[in-house]
């Protein structure tokens, strides 16, 4: 099963794609949308169908004390506007710290400052995705 992983900002969507086997993600890019939700879900659209996707992992941010705060409700309301366009499954996975995750693996790789900004959201929508398809593999 092919997997996209979607890491939502608030200026920018991360995206990843697994493999057809569903054990591996890979950064795919960087869509900035500046809050146009709506032709946000188009590009997504465009993507499953592109890419042949069969699910969707959304990145779920919850609070540290496991509370749904404003960016928890963002995503919940984005995957409600994804699920009346897209008859595909999509799933949430916690998502608390994958942007310092990602953000601390491109410095230990000596990626620049002004690089790591336009691949931090897209690397984070990897780990969100692997995350998912390591924790479906155990079940």
């Amino acid at each position: 099963m092919k997997y996209l992983g979607l890491d939502l900002g608030s200026r920018t969507l991360g995206v990843s794609v697994s493999d057809k086997t569903g054990l591996i993600a890979t950064s795919y890019k960087t869509i900035r949308h500046n809050e146009e939700y709506n032709r946000l879900i188009k590009e997504v659209v465009h993507l499953v169908s592109e890419l042949k996707i069969e699910a969707i992992v959304l990145g779920f941010p919850k609070n540290m004390n496991n509370t749904i705060g404003p960016k928890g409700e963002l995503s919940l309301k984005f995957k409600e506007k994804l699920e009346r366009v897209l008859d595909i499954p999509i799933y949430l996975q916690d998502e608390r710290l994958s942007t310092k995750s990602a953000t601390d693996m491109l410095i230990m790789g000596q990626v620049s400052r002004k690089n790591r900004k336009k691949v931090v959201d897209s690397v984070a929508a990897t780990i969100i995705l692997q995350t998912y398809l390591d924790k479906e593999k155990r079940l």
